[in-house]
């Protein structure tokens, strides 16, 4: 085969026609904008067929397969406004061999079709594309590339290919569905750009070139997926990261406090997490894009400069995560600089480095209170005399932060940390075996820390230098361990009706399974049998004692979330349990627990379920309040899964622009009452005792203990926070106590306490 030689030069050429192609779309014909689009690209042909435009003339003219469903035709025709088929692409146009056919041929199943779709709404889910897609694929009976704009001129490009069907080899069935979504025609993310520009015909055969790929349907196939692997994003990802934390090691320091010092490492492992979380809800325009435009901030901070300065870091990225993101809207202000104000983090701190300090806040009065214990300073609310440690040294006072510097140079700059973050597209939803956004999406969280500790692990370090990307359990290995434990689970708590046990895994699995089942899983159970099995996974507890990024246990959300959506779309059935739940937890520590508290539980469930009725956010909630746990020994791993629970509620808020609501957003839980840090290796040496110590006594300091842990776990302010933890600290030292009384030595008492 030719050599294509597509130079870096013509690739930069390339993107740029693309952008000038995309602006072309708005204000202009569609079909004639989308036409001229894939022309760019490097994709036409004559073959081509005549449909009016109408939804009814494509619904006649293509027909619908059995597998297809009145629920998915009706939402097609709800939100489609035309679908126009543009052209149909065969081996003979991939590679321009001899005379080529215009005939539009329908059963050349060895085709690509590009088709056009105009729809009604300004803004669809992942899961909506992807519905839609589908639907017109199994209509069209070969892999579909189908360019897409809302109301607003959002542009999003789809694609899903057939493959082979899992249990029938005579039939196909439809691949993952690849979504390069809502791209800005005017305005379009260079990682966009990238992507469209990589999927060019020219590019691709490039690809098909270098892999010894035939230019035919399977080779261009091929190409295509390659592209749009979601795995080799993240692993392009994860080596420029890589490259940028070494150097951010080398280049920092922190201060070695006696009391209590972290590795260097482990700091820019924090910064790195702190830093994508915000990113990733940035996306949901919850944080002004300018505190990460240098230009702008080089304004509203004093002698900014950016190869021997370090004021980014401080003045805006520390009043970022502990002032702002950790602090109710009403609360927030400049610290008063005294030695008493010295410890409350949550107030803005380096006002002297400040040019303007009240257009920066302005840019932080952008941002809700997340809460959740996410941004919570480390440092130590006791003093330095005291006992007390500065870790990330958010302190007024200069002398004790001595010795903490992360230079400006590490964020801006063409190798810095935030331009890296910008050359790539980031998506709150994270992926599944059959929808994905070609973008990064929060697993990357659990994949860029499980390297990175590998990575300055002395047992690893060497290796995972050498094999980058692979210290964590790819996600086919989570998938089959969350699946084999949830049916097991269920079937034993919830049996069928007929007793036919075989027969009954198969329709939990079809429940649980992404790829084969819609939105017909329901059909399969009997009112009865729904009702035990939503039950069921109210009662379902998970523990993972060696957490690391979660995976596993966000697993386990995910499916759950999935199985509640299918059996209870309405979420009836799941708010009356979760209210049910709220009252006899209460009950059952009434004396512990405050009625006002009681009964702003059940109105806050209500509310939940109300403001979010059409929304994952109650399913995902409720699950995570009673039913998931983690532990690990790392400190930095708990942050980790806590990092993606929260992003995980997150994404299913909608915002709103009155500060007055929090924006719209309802503070996080606190998810420390949740995964803890802790080695799960250790035992006691007498662990018989435990159920010998059970007393009155012992009992009801557990249930003040288990109360406490819910106000901390719904506690939206500091002050109640701090309150929470006091609490907790002096049940503990009782507990620790009665146990002695009872018998156990000083140190097995407080493990217990402490446990």
């Amino acid at each position: 085969m030719a050599d294509h030689g597509f130079s870096d030069m013509n690739f930069k050429n390339l993107r740029g026609r693309i952008a000038d192609a995309l602006a072309a779309i708005k204000g202009s014909d569609f079909l004639v904008g989308a036409r001229s689009l894939l022309e760019v690209m490097g994709y036409e042909s004559e073959r081509a067929i005549d449909l009016s435009g109408s939804v009814q003339d494509f619904l006649d003219q293509f027909c619908a397969p059995n597998e297809n469903t009145q629920t998915e035709q009706q939402a097609f025709r709800e939100d489609v406004q035309s679908v126009r088929l543009l052209f149909q692409v065969t081996e003979e146009e991939i590679g321009k061999r001899g005379e080529v056919s215009r005939d539009f041929d329908s059963g050349d199943a060895r085709s690509f079709l590009f088709v056009a779709v105009e729809l009604n709404g300004e803004s669809y889910s992942r899961g909506q594309y992807a519905a839609l897609t589908r639907e017109m694929s199994q209509r069209l009976g070969v892999p579909a590339v189908v360019l897409f704009q809302t109301a607003t001129n959002k542009l999003t490009l789809s694609f899903v290919h057939r493959r082979m069907h899992k249990r029938d080899p005579d039939r196909d069935a439809l691949g993952h569905v690849s979504l390069i979504r809502e791209m800005d025609p005017i305005h379009p993310h260079r990682a966009h750009l990238d992507i469209l520009s990589a999927l060019s015909l020219p590019q691709r055969l490039q690809w098909m070139d270098t892999h010894d790929k035939p230019p035919n349907f399977d080779g261009l196939l091929d190409a295509w997926l390659a592209a749009l692997d979601i795995e080799e994003l993240n692993r392009r990802f994860y080596g420029d990261l890589f490259r940028w934390f070494e150097r951010a090691v080398e280049e920092s320091t922190f201060p070695a406090d006696r009391a209590k010092a972290l590795p260097p490492e482990e700091h820019i492992i924090r910064l790195i997490t702190r830093l994508m979380f915000v990113w990733f809800i940035k996306e949901k325009k919850l944080i002004a894009e300018d505190l990460f435009v240098e230009e702008r901030i080089a304004n509203l901070l004093k002698d900014y400069d950016r190869d021997t300065g370090d004021s980014y870091y401080r003045a805006v990225l520390q009043n970022l995560f502990f002032a702002t993101l950790n602090t109710e809207i009403d609360r927030r202000g400049f610290s008063e600089g005294s030695n008493a104000a010295h410890r409350d983090f949550s107030r803005y701190r380096y006002e002297k480095e400040m040019s303007e300090p009240n257009r920066l806040l302005a840019l932080f009065a952008q941002t809700p209170f997340i809460n959740g214990g996410l941004f919570d300073c480390l440092d130590s609310e006791e003093a330095t005399r005291d006992g007390g440690y500065r870790i990330d040294c958010f302190i007024d006072n200069a002398a004790q932060r001595r010795g903490h510097s992360i230079p400006n140079r590490l964020f801006f700059g063409s190798d810095g940390l935030i331009p890296l973050f910008n050359r790539y597209k980031f998506t709150v939803e994270e992926n599944t075996p059959v929808e994905q956004e070609v973008a990064l999406d929060p697993e990357l969280l659990g994949k860029v820390f499980e390297n990175l500790l590998a990575a300055y692990n002395p047992e690893t370090c060497d290796t995972v230098r050498k094999q980058t990307g692979s210290y964590y359990t790819p996600r086919p290995v989570v998938d089959y361990m969350v699946d084999e434990a949830l049916v097991a689970t269920l079937a034993q708590a919830s049996p069928p009706s007929d007793g036919d046990g075989d027969f009954w895994q198969a329709r939990l699995r079809y429940l649980l399974d992404y790829e084969d089942a819609f939105h017909d899983a329901d059909e399969l159970f009997e009112e009865a049998e729904t009702e035990g099995i939503v039950r069921a996974i109210s009662e379902i507890r998970v523990l993972d004692p060696t957490v690391g990024s979660g995976a596993f246990p966000m697993g386990v959300l995910h499916k759950l979330t999935l199985a509640l959506r299918r059996l209870d779309p309405d979420n009836q059935r799941w708010a009356t349990l979760q209210k049910a739940r709220a009252r006899a937890k209460a009950d059952a520590a009434f004396d512990t627990k405050d009625p006002r508290e009681r009964k702003a539980e059940l109105n806050e469930i209500s509310e939940t379920f109300q403001r979010y009725k059409d929304s994952d956010l109650g399913r995902k909630l409720y699950r995570i309040q009673n039913s998931i746990f983690g532990l690990d020994i790392q400190p930095i791993a708990t942050q980790i899964a806590k990092l993606r629970f929260f992003i995980s509620l997150a994404i299913e808020q909608q915002p709103n622009s009155n500060p007055k609501e929090n924006y719209g957003i309802q503070p996080l839980p606190n998810l420390e009452t949740r995964f803890l840090c802790a080695n799960a290796l250790l035992s006691l040496s007498h662990p018989r005792q435990l159920a010998l110590a059970q007393t009155p006594a012992v009992r009801q300091l557990q249930a003040q203990l288990a109360a406490n842990r819910e106000r901390h776990f719904h506690a939206h302010t500091r002050q109640a926070k701090r309150q929470c933890r006091k609490e907790d600290k002096r049940l503990r030292q009782q507990l620790a106590q009665e146990l002695q009384r009872n018998g156990f030595s000083s140190e097995a008492a407080q493990q217990i306490a402490q446990w």
